[in-house]
């Protein structure tokens, strides 16, 4: 009995710490994303300059939210 009861306690330590890890990293995840966007208007509108155009702020607005749909 001792063996299954052990065995027991560590297949469930480990879910619940594997279960912990994954919801305390993906927060973690989401608030770094949130501080340190991948991309902004000014790297949009550095963008469209590079491909000599002068964009305007609804292309900009709409590039920004084609984005925003992902998450």
């Amino acid at each position: 009995m001792d063996f299954w009861s052990s065995l027991l306690f560590t297949i469930l330590g480990m879910a619940i710490g594997g279960g912990l890890g994954f919801f305390l990293t993906r927060k973690y995840f989401e608030k770094q994303l949130k501080e340190n966007p991948p991309i902004n208007e000014k790297m949009i509108r550095a963008m469209f300059m590079q491909m000599g155009r002068k964009p305007s702020e609804a292309q900009i607005k709409a590039v920004m939210r084609q984005m925003d749909i992902n998450k």
